[in-house]
């Protein structure tokens, strides 16, 4: 008959789940005391993009956007999981509004306000991931990046088709407002 486990034992089995656990809420409290949980960083945004970008000279026909933002993203529970998506879209806006492409009508000094900013939440959102700048394992689905990617693929392919006309950007203009707005309700979840 073998002897019962030893006290000694249990703990040793179960330290890597503590571990796991502490670092979990160790992070999830982190999150809770950066500024993104604090700021006005969205509206912000929304402002200087505004600022940056006036309607084009010509009116231009809207109609349904090519590109439906996966709102799955949005359900999300875990902070750092809502900080890992948050950051992504981010760094896709920053690309998307750094393209060379950007109409000549918008202001480029606004323009420049509007990437120092989202670079700085960026950095900022950083602070809520793991050491190495992502979600520890077993923390949500791996395609959440594949799909933030394919959202804004389509969004420089709109372009790309035609042609980065001031219409085509005004009409993605409106889509980042758009994504400002969801990451306002996307950064909620870590607070």
């Amino acid at each position: 008959m073998p002897a019962p486990a030893t006290h000694h034992t249990r703990l040793r089995h179960g330290a890597p789940t503590l571990l796991l656990l502490l670092t979990a809420l160790a992070t999830t409290l982190a999150c809770r005391h950066l500024p993104p949980c604090h700021s006005t960083f969205p509206w912000d945004s929304l402002n200087i993009l505004r600022d940056m970008a006036p309607r084009p000279p010509q009116p231009c026909q809207h109609q349904q956007a090519p590109f439906p933002f996966p709102d799955t993203l949005l359900h999300n529970s875990h902070p750092q999981q809502a900080a890992a998506t948050a950051r992504h879209i981010l760094d896709n806006l920053f690309a998307t509004l750094s393209a060379q492409s950007t109409p000549q009508h918008w202001d480029d000094q606004a323009r420049h306000r509007l990437l120092n900013n989202l670079h700085r939440h960026s950095q900022q959102l950083q602070q809520c991931l793991t050491p190495n700048g992502t979600l520890s394992q077993g923390q949500g689905p791996r395609n959440r990046t594949l799909t933030i990617n394919k959202y804004f693929r389509r969004i420089h392919n709109f372009l790309h088709t035609h042609n980065h006309s001031a219409c085509a950007w005004d009409h993605v203009r409106l889509e980042l407002r758009a994504s400002f707005q969801r990451l306002h309700n996307l950064t909620r979840t870590m607070c």
